[in-house]
């Protein structure tokens, strides 16, 4: 079968930094589907493992962490989803990735793909779906519900592909009111579509911009990039007893900053019910059922963005490179081998 893959670390302008190559097709067992890849889209993360992760000498690594597809065969303890079914998933950063025409994934981290989404659009949403639900609900315990509430959600970074779902989910499923940042006219045009009730510029001091909007300090902040550079007006942002969540890599942060506020820190990485094979891992599959069904009443939309072509080594630079370049909005995705 194809694939696309990397033996070294590289540059992604490098002309070996991901190539087209040719694998065995692997077999389900457990509670594995095998899965005909028809969709995927592409992921800061992807570039994150390329960067810091080489397989052993003369073997691959297939990135991948976005995936829409059909499955084709089902491992003996399979009791979800059957051959045939369309299912959409984000899957485990410690087995092999999408980048492939079937790929194995486990059951309990997949749901069944939304009946109005064709498989490029709902490529863009299972990653950062699972990732913007967690960090809302599980890290910063927000409530679902339309009840009255005084909380005020600032969302750092708001345009790009967890930004773009958890501004639709904060407001569909809460009364937060939700603030999001951007920086350029085109991203904030982008993150008032999707809902956000104000926009502020995060090139400007964060506690300065909220003042200029009338709001003193916000009761939750989620930080999805360069939180360091944020890190200091973040916590002059957030009121006394606030909740304050990241979900990038940053050097290391003066926690300390926190203590006068009793500011709490959340953390979320969407691999980690997977990587630790969690009591709750099958809340990955229900959260992506509860997701597909939002999407089919229309209360959620696909956050495409743009559609690089079809599967191959050449295009999946093209979507790395302007990763990296921090200058993407919404999602890229690729169709097809």
């Amino acid at each position: 079968m194809k694939a696309i893959a990397y033996q070294k670390s590289l540059p992604i302008e490098h002309g070996n930094s991901l190539q087209d190559i040719s694998i065995k097709e692997p077999i389900a067992s457990g509670h594995d589907l095998l899965v005909e890849i028809r969709a995927i889209s592409v992921n800061p993360v992807d570039a994150k493992v390329r960067m810091r992760a080489e397989p052993p000498p003369d073997e691959w690594k297939i990135l991948g962490w976005d995936a829409a597809g059909v499955v084709r065969a089902v491992g003996p303890d399979v009791t979800l989803f059957k051959p045939g079914d369309n299912v959409w998933y984000a899957g485990a950063i410690d087995r092999q990735g999408c980048n492939s025409e079937m790929h194995l994934v486990d059951e309990r981290i997949v749901g069944h793909m939304p009946e109005r989404l064709d498989f490029s659009q709902a490529a863009a949403l299972p990653l950062t779906s699972i990732t913007a639900w967690e960090m809302l609900f599980d890290r910063l315990q927000l409530k679902p519900g339309k009840q009255a509430s005084d909380q005020i959600l600032l969302i750092i970074g708001a345009s790009g592909g967890v930004g773009s779902i958890m501004i639709q989910l904060a407001r569909r499923l809460t009364n937060v009111m939700v603030i999001a940042t951007a920086s350029r006219s085109e991203t904030q045009e982008w993150v008032r579509e999707l809902g956000a009730h104000r926009v502020i510029d995060h090139s400007r001091p964060l506690s300065r911009e909220l003042k200029l909007i009338g709001i003193d300090h916000v009761s939750h902040v989620v930080s999805l990039n360069k939180t360091d550079e944020h890190f200091k007006e973040i916590v002059e942002a957030v009121a006394p007893q606030g909740k304050f969540g990241l979900i990038d890599d940053p050097p290391p942060l003066d926690v300390n900053l926190l203590k006068r506020k009793s500011i709490s820190l959340h953390w979320e990485l969407m691999f980690t019910r997977s990587l630790f094979k969690t009591s709750d891992m099958i809340a990955q599959h229900r959260l992506l059922e509860d997701v597909a069904a939002l999407v089919d009443s229309g209360m959620l939309h696909t956050t495409v963005n743009q559609h690089f072509g079809t599967i191959n080594a050449a295009n999946l630079k093209r979507a790395h490179a302007l990763l990296e370049s921090g200058r993407s909005v919404g999602k890229i995705v690729l169709e097809g081998f």
